[in-house]
């Protein structure tokens, strides 16, 4: 069969999944510290069967046309926002992260979202917890302790029956003054295996992908990285690939009318 229907289909394939990895960053554009991916294409080529890669022989194998690979997913900082809660934050360098532990399974996972809050446990201490319920770990690899300065002056104001605005002795314990939130990168970011909910980890078995622990990174209290999407770039990327998706679905249209063509000739 002729050789155009399957590059024609293949390039409407490749662009349909581009038109994918852009929809989804477009639905990330109001998420925190959401971080968009960009699809990289491969071009198919046909080589030789025994012989050098020059010869033209009868044997061919391979294909033509093009696909996709993979995704890659860009580390880069983006536009902070000031939110003024102290269990925000936001990394302002690169390839930086805060590392994440399930407390039901213990998995390590890693994120750029910084929207963090208090949560009570059962020892009576107040934890930093994302979104998802998950710890958040400080310098050392240890469950942070949130700032709940804020909710102890409610809690004894309550107490002596002075309302809100009631003034606490209470600064946090000396344990929590002493952390500090943890920032790692890895050796090879961008082998890091999306896990969902802006969350990455490193892939079974990469044993040559290590975190290491970011000694001075810039780090802001109180304030949150933007999602990283950029609507102009990514509408521009959109209208590239419907016009793609719109030209490989006229070389099948193409080759179809021209094998018709040919089939009543022969008729």
């Amino acid at each position: 069969m002729n050789m155009s229907f399957y590059v024609g289909a293949l390039g409407a394939n490749a662009s349909q999944k581009k038109m994918d990895v852009i929809s989804n960053n477009l639905a990330n554009i109001n998420n925190n510290g959401f971080k968009p991916k960009n699809a990289i294409f491969s071009e198919l080529i046909n080589y030789n069967l025994n012989d050098s890669p020059e010869a033209k022989t009868e044997l061919q194998a391979g294909g033509a046309g093009t696909t996709v690979v993979r995704t890659n997913t860009e580390y880069g900082t983006a536009a902070f926002t000031t939110t003024g809660q102290p269990n925000d934050y936001a990394i302002g360098t690169s390839n930086a992260f805060f590392k994440l532990m399930d407390p039901k399974s213990g998995e390590i996972s890693y994120t750029r979202n910084g929207h963090f809050h208090a949560g009570e446990f059962p020892d009576g201490k107040f934890y930093l917890l994302t979104e998802s319920g998950k710890h958040v770990l400080d310098e050392k690899g240890e469950k942070m302790l949130a700032d709940d300065t804020a909710l102890k002056v409610i809690e004894e104001a309550a107490k002596a029956g002075e309302g809100s605005g009631a003034q606490s002795s209470t600064t946090g314990d000396t344990e929590e003054k002493k952390q500090k939130i943890g920032v790692y990168t890895m050796t090879y970011p961008s082998r890091l295996v999306s896990k969902g909910d802006n969350e990455f980890a490193i892939r079974a078995g990469d044993t040559k992908n290590v975190e290491s622990l970011v000694e001075k990174p810039v780090l802001e209290t109180g304030t949150l990285e933007a999602s990283g999407t950029d609507m102009a770039k990514e509408m521009t990327r959109l209208i590239e690939s419907q016009r793609a998706f719109t030209y490989a679905l006229k070389m099948v249209q193409t080759s179809d009318e021209v094998e018709g063509t040919i089939n009543q000739l022969r008729g």
